[in-house]
Order: structure tokens, then sequence, then C-alpha cells
């Protein structure tokens, strides 16, 4: 810069000593010194807590995991979350970015992320849209997942040509419709794909969707669809009366005693982005996959049917050797909109099955093992490497 040049060259580096100083504080990366761990607190939100040791998990290795997530080794993790043996043994939370869509690398404000502040939850919010869908069969506001999607879609029978009128819920919820979408060609700062350009169209979303072409036979063919999310909720508020935010909160937020999130996202026309709109505390995103754990229960109290738990736990047919860009997992499976993989335990495999979303944010329940890990992040422009993290230390600590 030309006025740099009327300073002293002395002034000069000692301003770019304070820089570089400035940014190690401000990153707040913990790099020197020791991890202790300390138990998660008690603060009466329906989450037993408790010590390591009480599970028989190994609070030495867990250590290593923590210092190594602060030392950044795992790139930007904003949280880790360990319940087993219904008990909260792990929660710990480091500094990063807030999302930004429009930044650079999609990195916004740098923020200490704590238990208290919500977090985009990205594609997590399919699992939790289609967690709503079961509730909604469950207590009879829809009749059937194998119905048509235009007997909730009264708006748009235009759109119900004979071949289109085949796609059912169920496709919906297994990424199967066959409509025409490229979500994973592009990255999603480009205009050109289609999650994004949708929010760019003259088209209302619904119809954005439904115009696209049908590739594919609907139920014989995977393919990422965030499209298919967005026409859930919609179906949701059709077959209720209630829009994806209300439904949730009665039947499946307010029971788990989740009393904060943000389903903000929207449409012009009202429309919810139920694909990847929703932020929750890590917490409650434990909550969640606890329910799953406990076969659609919580607190003794029925949430979710057991056979739409089995449902999400089970890859639909063909919906098998899937590989998601940027995750450092083999190919995995699809079900009900949760992904099901396997992991490496005490020389073997164990089968859980997880909500992932885009940047980092998972939900990873591993019934075999009574475990559920939460981890949050902003790696939305890097490879993931959170598997590396659950299979190197989280499942080794384990009895």
């Amino acid at each position: 810069m030309e006025i740099s040049k009327t300073y002293p060259k002395q002034i000069k580096a000692i301003q770019i000593l304070f820089f570089f100083a400035f940014l190690i504080v401000s990153c707040g990366s913990n790099t020197s010194g020791q991890y202790k761990y300390e138990p998660p607190e008690a603060i009466n939100d329906g989450l037993r807590t408790g010590h390591l040791n009480e599970v028989g998990m190994d609070s030495m290795i867990m250590g290593k995991a923590v210092k190594k997530t602060q030392q950044g080794k795992f790139r930007e993790i904003h949280s880790i979350l360990i319940y087993k043996d219904n008990t909260l043994v792990l929660e710990e939370y480091f500094p990063g970015h807030k999302y930004q869509w429009d930044a650079p690398g999609h990195e916004g404000e740098w923020v200490n992320w704590d238990r208290n502040m919500l977090h985009s939850v990205m594609s997590d919010s399919k699992s939790i849209t289609s967690a709503c869908v079961g509730i909604a069969v469950d207590k009879g506001f829809i009749k059937s997942v194998h119905q048509s999607i235009f007997d909730y879609l009264p708006e748009h029978q235009h759109l119900k040509t004979r071949d289109k009128s085949k796609i059912t819920i169920e496709h919906l919820l297994t990424m199967t419709s066959g409509l025409e979408w490229s979500e994973w060609e592009s990255r999603y700062s480009n205009l050109e794909n289609p999650i994004i350009a949708i929010w760019y169209s003259k088209k209302d979303p619904l119809s954005f969707i439904l115009e696209g072409e049908l590739l594919h036979e609907p139920g014989t063919s995977y393919s990422y669809y965030g499209g298919n999310m967005i026409i859930l909720g919609e179906i949701i508020r059709n077959a209720t009366k209630m829009t994806i935010d209300e439904f949730s909160a009665k039947f499946l937020f307010n029971p788990l005693g989740i009393e904060t999130f943000d389903w903000s996202v929207q449409f012009d026309n009202g429309v919810f982005e139920a694909a990847g709109g929703l932020r929750l505390k890590p917490r409650d995103m434990l909550k969640i996959g606890i329910t799953f754990l406990q076969n659609g229960v919580w607190k003794g109290k029925r949430i979710i049917s057991e056979q739409w738990v089995e449902k999400s736990m089970t890859p639909f047919q063909g919906n098998t050797a899937i590989k998601v860009p940027g995750e450092d997992s083999d190919k995995i499976a699809y079900s009900y909109s949760w992904w099901i993989d396997q992991f490496s335990y005490s020389g073997k495999t164990v089968k859980g099955f997880y909500a992932g979303g885009w940047g980092g944010q998972k939900i990873i329940v591993i019934p075999k093992l009574n475990t559920v890990v939460v981890f949050t992040g902003g790696n939305y422009t890097s490879k993931l490497r959170q598997f590396k993290l659950l299979e190197k230390y989280v499942l080794p600590s384990l009895p």
C-alpha cells in the first residue's frame, strides 16, 4: 500500500507482529496447554449427564481427540457430543465460522460456539422432515407413503402428467422420484446448482421442481434431490393444515423438550426450505438421535413409530454404494432420508445410520453400541474428516 512507505521499517515490523498476534487470538485456536476433561453440565433439559469413565469410555483417548480438534487436525469442527448408555458424557465446543452463503468459502462471522447457539444443520433437515412425515402417517394425516404426491398438492394438479403421477411420497423420501436434478454436479456457490437456482427462478418453488423432466421411472434410480424435501414440506402443510415449523413444534420438538429452533428459511410465497433450512442447538440434535436410538421413544413416550425408525435405518431398494461428495467415508446406502454406513470397532464392523448435512453436521446413531454422536462444523469447501475422528478416537474409546 502507498501509505505504508511513509512508516519506518521498525514500525512496519511491529505492525506485522501485532497483526499475526491478533490473528492467533481471534481465531481462538487453543494449541497450547493441556485439555482438561469435564463432564457435561446438567441443565434440566431432559438429558442425563455423567463422566466418560462412568460408561467405560477411555478419557485419555477422548482427551487426545479433543486436543487434535482444537489444533484443527479435523478441519473446522464446531461441536462434539457423545451420548453413551443413556448418558451425555462428552460435550465440547470450538471456535469457528457461522455459515454465510455469499461469503468467501461460505465463512461468515467467527464465533466461539457454545451449547446455547443455534447452528444450521443443513441437510440434517431432510432427516427431520422425514421424521415429520412419519409422524403425519402415524397420526393419520397422511394415509400412506405409497400415495401419489399429487394427492396432497391441490395447487399443482396441472403438472400431474401420466408418468409424474406415479411419483409417491416414498419416492421423495428415498430420493428416487426420477425427476431431473443435478445437485451434486456443481458447487453450492454455483447459480446453476438447482438448489440455488430455485431461489432465483420466477416460478414458484414446487413448479420449478415438478416441471423438471422425468428421467427415470419413479422408484428405480437414486439421485440426491433437495427439491424432494421441499415438496414434502408442502405435503405436510396440505395434509395437516400446519406448516412444517408448526407441525414439527407440536409433534416432534415440544415432546422432546426442544424449545428453541428456527425454520426461518422461506421462499417469497411462504414455502419452507425443508431440505436444509433448519437451525438447532447441538443438544437438541442429540435428542433427535436418541429418539431414533430408542426406536422412536423419548422418556417413555412414543414419538415416532418403530416401523418408521426401522425404515430409516434400512437401505431402500437400489440405494446402495452411493459415494457422497466431500465425505471421508466409503460408498454408503440411503433410506428414508437417513444414511446407512458401517464403522470399524474392535476389529469388526458395526452398523450405524446418520443424518448428514453440508459442512459437517451429523447425528450418528449406532444401536449396537447404544451410542449417539453429534458433530457440527463449517467445512463447506473442504473434505470432511469427522468419520476419521469417529473411528480413530471415539469408537476405540468405547468399552
